[in-house]
């Protein structure tokens, strides 16, 4: 691994992070013998918006019954959990984080859903899978990490049956300067590589992809961080469930991203394309 993806998975890595998930569970009340893809909800949806994003992104997306799915940078897997639970997908997800394979891989056999999901650690620049592998792939705030973004689009197109979607929700620069820092993906500038919306659309259809849907969410994010506010004064200790398992640093990361959203820093887009 480069010095920069070194960097990015110790960033990422909290060291076994399923246990620590079980066991803020069962500190919380529920039986580790029938969870359900919706107990892990709080903690494996790791993007803004959480659950929500992702059911409209699937939605979206059009994935059907027995396609085979590629979510490039799975994290803890919760979005392949949910489209092969809910659309009857096969799901495969590579995560260049070891920590996140594993737990993922722990967290889907506790809920049931190991015949149907899968993962496996790897770089997004150089996919472990034979040409035209998938009938569909899936990112959700990824590219952020990644410096070489045509490497990224030219290795999911190349993975991708023709007319097959990508369908994608990240975080990218906005006009008012830098994000601040630390943010939830990345401790300092050096591992965050954002790009702003219009050269991202230009490099998405440069790499063999037709834009077929986009929008800017960074309204729809905003009123959900004043949501998860008014939530955690309601109800404090829920509100702390991710970072009990991620770390007190947590609290500060998020904070930083909402206000960097504010400040028109960053902008979130939903995109769904298809490889031509």
């Amino acid at each position: 691994m480069s010095d920069v993806d070194v960097r990015v998975e110790a960033h990422y890595g909290r060291g076994d992070m399923a246990a620590k998930i079980f066991a803020v569970l069962e500190e919380d009340g529920h039986d580790l013998n029938t969870l359900t893809v919706e107990d892990l909800t709080p903690f494996d949806e790791m993007h803004v918006r959480g659950r929500q994003a992702t059911v409209e992104l699937a939605k979206l997306a059009s994935f059907t019954e027995g396609m085979h799915i590629l979510d490039v940078g799975c994290g803890l897997g919760g979005p392949t959990r949910f489209v092969a639970a809910t659309h009857g997908c096969r799901v495969t997800g590579i995560d260049l984080t070891a920590d996140f394979v594993e737990s993922a891989e722990s967290l889907a056999e506790k809920v049931g859903l190991s015949g149907q999901v899968s993962y496996r650690q790897a770089s997004a620049l150089e996919l472990p899978f034979e040409d035209a592998s998938f009938d569909g792939a899936w990112s959700q705030h990824v590219q952020m990490n990644i410096e070489d973004k045509p490497g990224l689009y030219r290795e999911v197109a190349r993975v991708l049956k023709p007319d097959a979607r990508f369908a994608i929700y990240d975080i990218l620069a906005g006009p008012a300067g830098p994000p601040h820092y630390p943010c939830p993906w990345a401790p300092e500038p050096e591992i965050s590589f954002l790009i702003e919306p219009e050269p991202w659309r230009t490099l998405l259809e440069e790499s063999g992809f037709e834009i077929e849907s986009w929008r800017d969410t960074s309204s729809e994010g905003l009123a959900w961080f004043a949501e998860m506010s008014a939530k955690a004064k309601e109800d404090p200790h829920a509100a702390t469930q991710r970072e009990r398992v991620v770390g007190p640093e947590l609290r500060e990361r998020i904070g930083n991203l909402r206000r960097s959203l504010e400040e028109n820093r960053v902008v979130l887009i939903e995109a769904v394309s298809r490889r031509r």
